[in-house]
């Protein structure tokens, strides 16, 4: 019988988890066991996994997992260096250079277990089945306005935490802007047609934040691009990968700009492709942007767990997305779990 390990995140400000009650039903009733650890953070109650059959085990006990169990997160493990045996669901940030990826994809191979990286299940066209973009991109465009607001009050942005709605954070962020003026910063959002660039543009549409929506075909020519130093704000919703463009170079913190706010949805870094190498590590909750040039002010927003600031929402979506690929668990040899295998597998043989 395939066992369905959901396990409880450990990460700091983390509620979301992939899967719902309703969902977990679902697997229940097609024959898989699920098991559902105990979380004092998890933005969807326990009790309602408990009501649809599944076993409860206590918050983080994943590593005493049955040996056959799969086990199902969202973000990072502890980086405390211990093999790992078990197959692994999870978002890994381990295939595109990232430097703290190698040490995890070792982990992996020194205890024989398998990463199947959420990021890259996908159909046979190439897509993810499952993205938490959108409400990355929300909340991303969110946060990065709180510090232009921030800004115009002569200071760096504040702590920031988490909203019980998406209306809720509109209303917080609009009341802000309208203490300044009835005027708005301007944006420029970079993969404005994927989920991402979709959510920050639609944030700044629902504020009045006037919006240039870039995709592939405005970013052709390769660079540079001198049109994203015009605006107030850039909202970076494109991930890293080989022949990335750079948008902000280390040149724009001395040129002639009206940029003072750099928002890095897709936030790598420590990738070798960065496309905003201005920067040298992701922000957080309690220090959301850090300031990379002083006159005139240069601020980076880049946190990576940013669909959490609205984790029930995120979850709902993300949840909803990837059931039909938990339904097909049984058969991990093939479609989206064959393909996942088959990258995992790749970047494992080079270690």
């Amino acid at each position: 019988m395939t066992h369905l390990w959901v396990r409880a995140e450990q990460r700091q400000n983390e509620e979301r988890v992939g899967i719902t009650p309703e969902g977990a039903k679902a697997l229940l009733d097609a024959g898989l066991k699920v098991t559902v650890e105990e979380s004092s953070a998890r933005a969807i109650p326990l009790a309602g996994y408990r009501e649809a059959g599944c076993e409860i085990a206590p918050e983080n006990s994943w590593p005493d997992a049955p040996a056959d169990a799969i086990i199902f997160g969202l973000k990072e493990l502890p980086e405390d260096g211990t093999p790992l045996p078990h197959r692994h669901i999870m978002f890994g940030h381990a295939y595109k250079g990232q430097h703290s990826g190698k040490a995890l994809l070792q982990r992996f191979k020194t205890g024989g277990g398998t990463l199947y990286d959420l990021e890259y299940l996908v159909d046979e066209t190439g897509r993810r089945v499952a993205a938490f973009g959108y409400w990355a991109g929300f909340a991303g465009a969110a946060v990065s306005l709180k510090c232009w607001v921030a800004q115009q009050h002569g200071s760096i942005c504040g702590p920031v935490g988490v909203y019980a709605s998406k209306d809720d954070l509109l209303d917080d962020l609009g009341t802000e802007l309208d203490a300044l003026s009835d005027e708005r910063p301007t944006a420029l959002v970079i993969g404005a047609l994927g989920r991402v660039g979709a959510g920050a543009s639609d944030l700044c549409e629902s504020l009045g934040v006037p919006v240039t929506k870039w995709d592939m075909a405005e970013t052709a020519s390769g660079g540079p691009f001198p049109e994203v130093l015009q605006h107030d704000l850039f909202i970076n919703c494109i991930f890293a990968r080989p022949g990335t463009p750079v948008f902000v170079p280390k040149s724009a913190l001395t040129a002639q700009r009206t940029l003072t706010v750099v928002g890095d949805v897709a936030c790598d870094p420590d990738s070798d492709y960065n496309p905003v190498p201005v920067y040298e590590s992701a922000t957080t909750w309690e220090s959301p942007a850090v300031r990379v040039y002083d006159t005139p002010p240069l601020d980076v927003m880049a946190i990576d767990n940013l669909p959490s600031m609205l984790p029930r929402e995120s979850s709902e979506d993300f949840a909803g997305q990837l059931l039909a690929s938990l339904m097909t668990l049984p058969d991990l040899t093939s479609g989206v779990w064959g393909r996942a295998k088959a990258e995992f597998d790749k970047h494992t043989k080079t270690l």
